[in-house]
């Protein structure tokens, strides 16, 4: 009777749940549990308005998404539960929550439902920026040792930040709060009863190093007195090492859930590096993209190498005995959602819908005729601002070329081709750092789900795209780390790699580079590149003062 995991992957919409074969990765069961708050970006839930730019989450749906996918999953597979043996989770980041000493959230305390920074802040808010900047500039100038395996540059979206950004503007909560923790933390502290925080989203998130820890109080103190003992108090917690056990599932939430107490639970990771087993990243050179509402591309390497604007690299931080380099493009499938949501005409809506198809589909289909350079446009992919490699929230997209001809299906293609040139940006940025990509391997539901994508990701690139057919990447790397929580005692594995070889998708989507579109795309990225720069590097500041502009009427 074989055995089976559950993963749990907490996005930035739903959650998504698998029900895994351990000794084969057979996916048993799906189950899908959209968030019924979903982002929060205008007002709260008691209707106290929200600033712009403000992205939240409700933590009661992540509470609500495990009570329902789980019963869902046993009960459409008809598995016992005695035969699940672990569970993992996965979360996105960094979504940042203060919460009381037990691991109430704030926001859930009336004193506090009306406060904005009680809130889970999610991965794309980035209103921290100017407290990022100053974290960087104090790090730089005092020589922090931990600052280049960030490149040089602390984002917005990290947990420090948005620390003292709720200390500066919400004083009062700040020293409410017994901790602020990471909601891939969280989740595995309301499974287990068990505080801790992953080596994940410690080093990505939190300026934490394996050899010397978080920076010291004498920086945090030049940074804000009252911040002085945050890393101490604050974010206190063991640190739990990835592909390990974080603890047992505790009794009261295995009767809600409908599961046997005790089931090892595996420590929490972020949604995109979970998804490097999943998708059988194993070498050096080969980088994975994972393409959804964001993109994340990940590298390991034997080596060091100062890389400018990355996202961290932390040692065993992706899969064990490697490090792992982590860049980042925070605007993906928003981006073309944006497009498709706003300025799709309405006999295209109609087109779709007579034809059953989403009008993303129908946009793709109408694009992949045309060929590189027939649109006559271009576009910088920054319509939530940069990640890697400027680490520049201010920023904002651009789209040239616009004419009286210029129809939906090509600003489509040309916001691919943008996607794929800051892809491109990234792969070169590590390999004038040292580190070469030869290969790359591809997940998320852009791969999956649009051919045109990933052969205009190959085109640009230059290089052969592997899609592994997984179902749900990171629900599936999450059920990977649950076997390994298990271990070999409980029928599952002692390490990753072996666990991705029993339990990954042999079957894989190539998408090769097509030598006559990758010459065009050669000239046009030179073109991308000279606009990355001048809008980018402080040559022409425009986007900036367009912003401040914007804010100054009241936008």
């Amino acid at each position: 009777m074989h055995k089976c995991v559950i993963g749990i992957d907490f996005g930035t919409l739903s959650a998504r749940a698998l029900l895994v074969n351990v000794s084969d990765g057979a996916v048993l069961a799906q189950s899908v549990f959209p968030y019924p708050h979903g982002v929060m970006e205008d007002a709260l839930p008691g209707g106290a308005p929200l600033k712009a730019s403000w992205a939240l989450h409700h933590p009661r749906d992540y509470l609500d998404a495990l009570a329902y996918t789980v019963p869902d999953l046993l009960q459409k597979s008809g598995v016992d539960p005695s035969r699940v043996i672990g569970i993992g989770t996965d979360a996105t980041g960094s979504t940042v929550m203060p919460v009381d000493r037990a691991g109430n959230p704030l926001c859930l305390d009336p004193a506090f439902e009306d406060r904005p920074h009680a809130w889970a802040r999610i991965w794309k808010q980035q209103t921290a920026q100017d407290q990022a900047d100053r974290v960087t500039a104090l790090a730089a100038a005092r020589g922090e040792p931990w600052l280049p395996n960030y490149g040089g540059i602390v984002s917005a979206t990290w947990m420090l930040p948005k620390a003292l950004e709720t200390l500066e503007e919400d004083p009062e909560l700040y020293r409410a709060a017994a901790y602020f923790v990471e909601m891939a933390d969280w989740l595995v502290w309301q499974l287990t009863g068990t505080f801790s925080r992953s080596a994940c989203t410690a080093a990505y998130k939190a300026l934490w190093q394996a050899e010397s820890g978080y920076p010291g109080r004498e920086f945090t103190g030049a940074l804000h007195p009252e911040l002085k003992d945050f890393y101490q108090e604050k974010l206190a917690g063991p640190v739990t090492p990835l592909f390990s056990r974080a603890g047992l599932l505790r009794e009261d939430m295995a009767a809600q859930l409908g599961l046997p107490a005790g089931i090892p639970v595996a420590p929490g990771i972020l949604d995109a590096h979970v998804s490097a087993s999943a998708a059988g990243l194993s070498r050096p050179g080969e980088m994975l993209s994972i393409l959804g509402t964001s993109g994340c591309h990940l590298l390991l390497s034997q080596q060091e190498a100062d890389i400018p604007g990355i996202c961290g690299a932390a040692m065993d931080g992706i899969l064990p005995g490697c490090l792992g380099y982590e860049a980042g493009q925070v605007c993906y499938g928003d981006h073309l959602d944006w497009l498709v949501r706003h300025f799709t005409p309405v006999a295209y809506l109609e087109e779709a819908q007579a034809r059953g198809i989403s009008a993303h589909e129908l946009l793709s289909r109408k694009a992949a005729p045309l060929q590189p350079g027939q649109t006559g446009l271009m576009a910088l992919d920054w319509w939530n601002g940069n990640r890697s490699i400027l680490v520049d929230s201010g920023l904002r997209g651009v789209l040239i070329g616009l004419g009286l001809d210029t129809r939906a299906e090509e600003i489509y293609r040309a916001l691919l081709e943008a996607l794929a040139f800051g892809a491109r940006m990234i792969v070169q940025n590590f390999e004038r750092g040292g580190l070469p990509v030869d290969a790359v391997r591809a997940t998320g539901g852009i791969s999956q789900k649009n051919p045109l994508a990933m052969q205009i990701y190959a085109d640009v690139l230059k290089l052969p795209v592997q899609v592994p057919k997984v179902q749900q990447g990171s629900a599936f790397g999450s059920a990977i780390l649950a076997a390994l929580a298990a271990g070999e005692e409980r029928g599952g594995y002692a390490d990753v790699y072996t666990a991705m070889e029993h339990m990954m998708p042999k079957e894989t989507v190539e998408y090769l580079p097509n030598p006559a579109h990758a010459a065009v795309y050669d000239t046009l990225f030179q073109e991308y590149e000279r606009l990355h720069d001048y809008f980018g590097r402080g040559e022409n500041p425009v986007l900036k003062k367009l912003a401040a502009i914007k804010a100054a009427a009241g936008g």
